[in-house]
């Protein structure tokens, strides 16, 4: 399988398994390791929607083109099947299991570890040493400091009413556990060592 790497992308010393794709101004850091099928600097959807209007036909070409890129740290893991989204910033050793989505504008900070098939939604920030295990989902404006750990299938709500648009992000203090299977409602501020 071939690798699809933008001429606009900085991938320095990264190991690729194959058929990756990594659009626009990427940059992917020394020692990180690419899994198979793995997506880094999608675009998001007013971009798609535009391009399918006009329509494109080269769509991958048109991805690159349309997609603002996302940064991947030194010897960060992102195995398989894994999406990254433009404007997702992805800091040195971060590792995610198999077939996690990270969605645009968030942050994941050194150290932190995603688990396979868990969402991480816009516009969320993920600490330093963060453990995210499998199945968890996070929507935007949520907040998770330093040294959490979150169990399997963790859900994390940011709409009190829905569909009311009255968007409020959860904050999960550092050094927190949250068992497994638990529902966070929005608004709500686990502290810190919890």
């Amino acid at each position: 399988m071939e690798d699809f790497i933008s001429k606009k992308a900085s991938v320095i010393g990264a190991l690729f398994e194959g058929g990756a794709v990594v659009l626009g101004p990427s940059e992917v850091g020394e020692g990180a390791l690419v899994g198979l099928g793995v997506v880094i600097g999608y675009p998001i959807y007013s971009k798609i929607s535009r391009a399918l209007t006009a329509g494109e036909r080269d769509l991958l070409g048109t991805y690159d083109e349309l997609s603002e890129g996302s940064k991947i740290g030194s010897r960060a893991v992102l195995r398989s099947h894994s999406v990254v989204y433009e404007g997702v910033k992805i800091e040195d050793g971060v590792q995610t299991g198999h077939g996690v989505l990270i969605r645009e504008e968030t942050q994941i900070l050194e150290g932190s570890v995603v688990g396979s098939h868990s969402v991480i939604d816009g516009g969320t920030r993920v600490g330093r040493r963060v453990s995210i295990q499998s199945g968890c989902y996070l929507p935007p404006g949520s907040v998770v400091e330093d040294d959490a750990f979150l169990s399997p299938f963790v859900v994390v709500t940011n709409d009190k009413y829905p569909p009311s648009r009255r968007l409020v992000g959860v904050h999960i203090g550092s050094n927190t556990v949250i068992g497994a299977n638990s529902v966070l409602l929005a608004g709500v501020e686990i502290g810190d060592h919890a």
